[in-house]
């Protein structure tokens, strides 16, 4: 129900998906009304593979956070976590208010053992196909120990999505150097190194689009600040493209024979392909779509959640965080021997 455009978006994706994938399911919650409206609307009607849970309220955008997790407890946000929770879904996907969408799926689904904080965690496109991200904006402070569990965290994403079981992980700094950085980057590249992840080392902020490791790690602060900027700087990149190539009949014509590479150019880029950010951490598989997404570009936040829960990505994230906490057990107790 949520996002900028709602069912007329999220039903549409969702039919879309079925048609695309035979062995997936979906439940839509929301107001039954409306949604069954959207479905007469697209032709198609609840079966089988495809039904209608209802909620009787709604989380709106600018809805203050008590509100989505105190007062509308039968929110479609809130039901599809329970949902999860109760094992009817294997993951839930929102284009609803992010900071509710986290709240009330932390506050129903809890984290996972090991998992102090969750975090946003998304893809960006690189020279290798994409990097992965996080946090995105959930913890804006952290401590060392918060980001070696983001990094394990993303590592377990890649693996789980793009089966690289020992996908390459670097911590954003201000330099490769060690000595770079503030005391709390420097303790968590100190972590780092000995977690057993591949550790890269200190990446900077150009090395996400080289694709120089598969995940970049951060606090929510710079990430937030990072993503905005890169899609800021997208859209500029687009507007100014558009802009010269209708300048004059010279650049028209220029702009009609650079088209094909134009549009292999802006596929490579679409943030559509990359749309749907994971709430890692959760008991749960949470994906959140950007509030403004189209069919297809939900339909690419449908697919994620699918891909994390075919590629075990719970059950990856526990056994990571619980051999890196058995090592540090077994460190300690040597320690204490000595």
């Amino acid at each position: 129900m949520g996002g900028d455009h709602g069912p007329h978006v999220t039903v549409k994706a969702a039919l879309n998906f079925l048609r695309k994938d035979p062995d997936v399911n979906v439940v839509l919650v929301g107001l039954e009304e409306v949604i069954l409206a959207e479905l007469k609307v697209n032709r198609a009607q609840v079966g089988t593979r495809l039904r209608i849970h209802h909620a009787s309220e709604v989380v709106k955008m600018d809805d203050p956070l008590p509100v989505a997790l105190r007062t509308k407890k039968d929110s479609s946000m809130r039901v599809t976590a329970d949902l999860v929770k109760r094992g009817e879904a294997d993951a839930g996907v929102s284009a609803g208010n992010t900071g509710a969408l986290m709240a009330v799926s932390r506050f129903v689904l809890k984290t996972l053992p090991g998992i102090d904080r969750p975090a946003i965690a998304s893809s960006l496109p690189s020279r290798n196909g994409c990097t992965y991200m996080l946090d995105l904006g959930a913890n804006v402070d952290c401590s060392a120990e918060h980001l070696l569990q983001f990094a394990i965290m993303g590592s377990a994403l890649v693996a789980a999505i793009e089966h690289k079981e020992r996908p390459s992980v670097g911590l954003l700094n201000i330099g490769e150097e060690d000595i770079k950085g503030n005391e709390v980057v420097k303790q968590a590249g100190e972590l780092l190194k000995t977690s057993g992840l591949n550790f890269h080392g200190n990446v900077e902020g150009d090395d996400i689009y080289k694709g120089s490791v598969d995940v970049v790690v951060c606090d929510g602060f710079v990430g937030n600040i990072a993503l905005k900027a890169s899609e800021g700087l997208a859209k500029l990149i687009g507007d100014q493209l558009r802009s010269e190539f209708k300048k004059n009949p010279i650049t028209r014509l220029a702009g009609m024979v650079s088209l094909p590479v134009l549009r292999a150019f802006k596929h490579k880029l679409d943030p559509r392909r990359y749309n749907g950010a994971s709430l890692l951490g959760l008991n749960g598989v949470i994906i959140k779509s950007h509030g403004s997404a189209d069919a297809y570009s939900f339909e690419q936040a449908i697919l994620k959640a699918v891909e994390e829960v075919r590629g075990g990505l719970l059950r990856r994230i526990a056994d990571q965080v619980g051999a890196h906490n058995d090592a540090n057990n077994g460190a300690l107790e040597e320690g204490g021997l000595a």
